[in-house]
């Protein structure tokens, strides 16, 4: 039987020193409902109890670690709504349209309610630390730099304002770093905090959002200086971004200075690939493809899962969960089987 949390082990994957057969669980996230179906009931994370039983459920499941995040106070542009059709179903699933917007130039800059660093809500965060069983921390996570820009302008209005007005761009970021700074230096200064995410997603199927010489102008300045203070606190920075960005990867890694990758997608970048291709220099976590957990059968989910271990585990470094995160659209049975053939593999890799 595998021992309990141990966040030292979660650590050595990381930085790629943990060649001893022992393969951490490495997860963005697990939807509520997701756990409350592995439960059989309701569970309510804004309560000490419902906390309580999210993160031991987790722990029995053999997680080292989980992400819990601060509130930074943005107000985003206005989100469309529509049923949400998942099998454990949330009732209503929001998205960003594209053209909406708060900002979209210099008036509507100086017109918008930018929060105050004692408007970061910590509250969650405070909650699950007085929780955490032995041997497991909290990932601490803020959003990040590139998408809040997208949230707050919308993503039509934002490629506008890149041609019209970018220095109204660049004082936006200005703005958004300094709140993000704050909640990072706070991150730094917590005991349970044991890593923190930069969760910025900056690409699509093909592609980044934005132009590569925008993201150098706009972005990854911005990322870097939040790798920095995550570094000067002893602690890895962990990115999680959705999308193609084989085009800026060598940014994200020599300059921003990230310690690992989270998100890959087979018709992207199989994680098997990104273990070659960028392996030797950052951690990789996940890569269990959403579409294969989502829509095959068990006995498919768990072949892929043994050739995505196989490929990936030699030679450490590598951290296995999802291609992006368990969402309530998975079924539990296939996110069970991913865990299930996960703790075989340990179980044979340590004894």
């Amino acid at each position: 039987m595998l021992e309990g949390p141990n966040f030292d082990a979660y650590l050595d994957a990381i930085y790629r020193r943990n060649a001893d057969g022992r393969l951490p669980i490495g997860e963005l996230f697990v939807e509520h409902a997701i756990i409350q179906a592995i439960q059989g009931h309701g569970i309510d994370p804004s309560t000490d109890e419902g906390m309580r039983e999210f993160i031991e459920t987790h722990a029995r499941l053999g997680y080292d670690a989980i992400t819990v995040g601060a509130g930074l106070g943005f107000l985003l542009a206005e989100i469309a709504v529509t049923d949400d059709v998942a099998p454990l179903s949330k009732g209503q699933r929001g998205y960003f349209t594209g053209a909406g917007t708060r900002i979209w130039d210099r008036a509507s800059f100086e017109a918008y309610p930018w929060p105050t660093v004692g408007q970061i809500d910590y509250s969650q965060m405070e909650r699950a630390a007085r929780l955490l069983p032995d041997g497991m921390k909290l990932l601490a996570s803020a959003g990040g730099p590139c998408e809040w820009l997208m949230w707050i302008t919308g993503y039509e209005p934002l490629s506008y304002m890149l041609l019209d007005c970018p220095d109204v761009v660049a004082d936006i970021m200005e703005r958004i770093r300094e709140q993000m700074l704050a909640s990072f230096r706070s991150f730094a200064t917590m005991d349970f905090v044991g890593a923190v995410w930069i969760s910025d997603d900056m690409g699509f199927k093909t592609g980044t959002f934005l132009k590569p010489e925008h993201m150098r102008e706009f972005v990854f300045p911005t990322q870097r200086a939040l790798a920095e203070v995550v570094h000067a606190s002893g602690m890895p920075c962990l990115l999680h971004s959705c999308g193609n960005l084989a085009e800026v990867m060598d940014d994200i890694i020599d300059d921003v200075r990230i310690d690992a990758k989270h998100s890959y997608e087979d018709v992207i970048t199989p994680v098997a690939e990104a273990k070659r291709l960028w392996g030797s220099r950052v951690g990789i976590i996940g890569g269990v493809d959403v579409d294969v957990l989502t829509r095959q059968p068990v006995d498919v989910v768990r072949r892929y899962t043994r050739e995505v271990i196989e490929a990936c585990a030699p030679g450490g470094g590598y951290l296995l969960g999802s291609g992006n995160s368990v969402a309530n659209y998975i079924p539990v049975e296939n996110y069970l089987a991913m865990l299930d053939v996960w703790r075989d593999w340990s179980m044979a890799n340590r004894s």
